[in-house]
């Protein structure tokens, strides 16, 4: 029985080189697989899942009012999907979760999502929610903050190297990103006194 499975951390756990590699092994045992990636992230006309140690691969991408099951249901009718991939799968939709949801259900495929759970200001993302609400199996991929506790928060660095605390949920491009501890991410937010760590002001 396919299920929908939801693979969530914060920036930097290495969910994307679980993906590439999830995929490969498929595909070295002679399996197809389809994988897809948010519109944002593009090598020209091609999406492309990069991870941060190197590896990287064209994928379809996927943006706001796409049927990813029309999508995946015709490429299944001429060369049959073994398991379906989705990178940056916080971007998606509503709609396209419940759309993946079927693919498992009526296609009998596998899909694989991979995504971040909260924003830099500790809010759902609408695929997140999605997800975290019908995946059959959810799996945390889990990375530490500064301090060593596990992180489940993410802050937002501008080029000035000051944490935001406010902007656009969505920012591709020069911003960085690090994974704090909720504690820790509570005094970079200014919602707590830091008692033990000057930050990164």
């Amino acid at each position: 029985m396919a299920k929908l499975y939801f693979h969530y951390a914060t920036m930097n756990a290495g969910k994307t080189t679980m993906l590439l590699q999830a995929s490969y092994n498929y595909r070295e045992r002679g399996m197809t697989t389809m994988l897809f990636v948010a519109a944002l992230y593009r090598k020209g006309d091609t999406g492309l899942i990069s991870s941060r140690i190197g590896l990287e691969t064209e994928a379809e991408m996927f943006r706001d009012g796409d049927d990813l099951f029309a999508r995946v249901a015709e490429h299944h009718d001429h060369t049959t999907v073994h398991c379906v991939f989705v990178d940056e799968a916080q971007f998606l939709e509503e709609e396209q979760v419940w759309q993946l949801a079927r693919i498992a259900d009526r296609l009998d495929i596998p899909v694989m999502c991979y995504g971040l759970r909260t924003d830099f200001q500790g809010k759902l993302f609408s695929g997140s929610r999605a997800l975290l609400a019908i995946s059959d199996d959810l799996r945390e991929v889990r990375t530490i903050c500064r301090c060593g506790r596990k992180a489940t928060m993410v802050v937002r660095l501008g080029a000035d190297g000051k944490v935001a605390r406010q902007g656009e949920q969505v920012a591709i491009g020069k911003d960085v990103y690090v994974s704090l501890c909720r504690r820790h991410w509570e005094e970079e937010m200014g919602r707590a006194a830091p008692d033990d760590f000057i930050g990164f002001t």
